[in-house]
């Protein structure tokens, strides 16, 4: 079951699927714009996934397991305070 839009939330961007250079197979960046939050902590946290364009695949989970601790960290920060 899809999560409800709350009031005041941004519409999702849509993600297209990564377009091979011409002659490389490689993909093109998503170029998947990022909208502030306004917290400093969750803003930087999702800055460490610009770092995925240009990566090998096999390397993208360290990251993403990077930015989800950084994101859990702040979410538990937010039950301390």
């Amino acid at each position: 079951m899809p999560e409800p839009e709350l009031p005041g939330d941004p519409a999702p961007t849509p993600v297209a699927p990564p377009v091979p250079l011409p002659g490389t197979g490689e993909p093109l960046p998503l170029g998947v714009e990022r909208t502030p939050t306004g917290h400093p902590a969750v803003d930087a946290g999702l800055a460490r996934l610009e770092v995925l364009d240009g990566v090998p695949t096999d390397a993208h989970v360290a990251v993403y397991e990077d930015v989800h601790q950084r994101l859990a960290d702040t979410l538990a920060a937010l039950d301390r305070d």
